[in-house]
């Protein structure tokens, strides 16, 4: 009998453009989600929906076995951001910026985040990309901190501060300075 890797693992990516400036035009941006869908079939990463907005982009993908989330989304960014220049798409330079969300979805939950989704541009006339954001950070258990742009990233369990829920752990001091990534 050979072995077999099985996962489904959803994950709802997020990211911005630099600065967070609205550098994409509808119709680019119509370019950049199909470019975004193509190239992850090409790469084996299944991508059940893209939404590419002026500022920012939100996708649905299943992680393959053979890819971390880093992986992923570098891909993503890196390969879209060279064609977009490529293409002339936009007037001057285009960068994505630094960093990402991923958030994890449950299989129950796939078809309202694809709702989500989808239905950005009637979002979007609601809240900022940044009360967005700041929304998603807050729902998931994470600290925004604007004043520094980072997220804590540190599950707290009764009160208390704990960076691993195994047993047999220590759980660390509240004291301690936790750990932060920037988005």
């Amino acid at each position: 009998m050979s072995t077999h890797s099985y996962s489904r693992c959803w994950l709802h990516l997020v990211w911005s453009t630099l600065h967070r400036e609205r550098m994409l035009s509808k119709p680019v941006a119509s370019k950049v989600s199909a470019y975004l869908s193509e190239y992850a079939q090409e790469k084996g990463i299944y991508m059940k929906i893209s939404f590419v907005n002026p500022d920012h982009v939100h996708v649905l993908v299943d992680l393959p076995t053979n890819k971390t989330i880093e992986q992923v989304v570098q891909l993503f960014k890196g390969s879209s951001s060279h064609w977009i220049n490529e293409q002339g798409l936009v007037n001057g330079r285009f960068a994505w910026g630094r960093g990402y969300g991923a958030f994890s979805v449950s299989q129950s939950g796939v078809a309202e985040v694809g709702r989500y989704i989808a239905k950005q541009d009637e979002h979007h006339h609601v809240k900022s990309f940044a009360e967005e954001l700041k929304q998603f950070v807050e729902r998931y258990g994470l600290v925004w901190r604007v004043e520094e742009e980072t997220v804590e990233t540190v599950s707290r369990v009764n009160g208390r501060t704990n960076t691993s829920l195994k047993r047999g752990v220590n759980e660390r001091s509240n004291a301690q300075a936790p750990e932060e990534t920037h988005l």
